[in-house]
């Protein structure tokens, strides 16, 4: 019922209105709340890929100290406890091991899937950290025909890229 010369809502404008500013923030809160919950897991997720890939390196370190079949462990790292567990596994290749170490949030009566699963290899067969087995100031050794180097040159030979225009090739 409006007169003239009066202006406003009416009390069914302000319902639709409430009720769309309800919807979006209701949605915005979802996402709020998505995003936290995600960021959580993705720093429990880091924290538990430091703790495996240092637990790999102290089982580097201690060659001779390790070496069971499984070992287990609990640690405390960013103000919680972890515990972890470390198997070893045979390869192809008689020297060297494949390390499989699982860590999940909470002490060991923690139960349920790992929050990372890392693996790593031990034993001789591995080069030494820093180093290649390959010696790449001499360019590439893959041979492409039977016996035979790039463009039928013999096995060793350092390969010299030539220019697409058809210029001279530069070492």
């Amino acid at each position: 019922m409006n007169r003239p010369g009066e202006r406003g809502f009416t009390l069914v404008e302000v319902l639709v209105a409430l009720v769309v500013v309800a919807l979006g923030l209701a949605a915005l809160l979802t996402t709020v709340s998505s995003t936290a919950r995600t960021s959580g897991f993705l720093r429990d997720k880091t924290v538990a890929q430091w703790i495996a890939l240092n637990r790999i390196t102290e089982v580097r370190l201690n060659q001779s100290k390790f070496g069971q079949n499984l070992d287990k462990g609990e640690v405390k790292f960013a103000n919680r406890t972890w515990h972890y567990d470390t198997r070893y596994f045979t390869t192809s290749v008689a020297s060297m091991q494949r390390l499989v170490v699982r860590v999940w949030a909470g002490d060991a009566k923690t139960k349920g899937n790992p929050v990372v699963e890392v693996t790593g290899f031990l034993g001789t067969a591995l080069g030494i950290p820093g180093t290649s087995n390959i010696d790449w100031t001499q360019g590439s050794t893959v041979p492409t025909a039977a016996g035979a180097g790039p463009g039928g040159a013999p096995p060793g030979t350092p390969v010299v890229p030539v220019p697409p225009s058809g210029g001279s090739p530069t070492p």
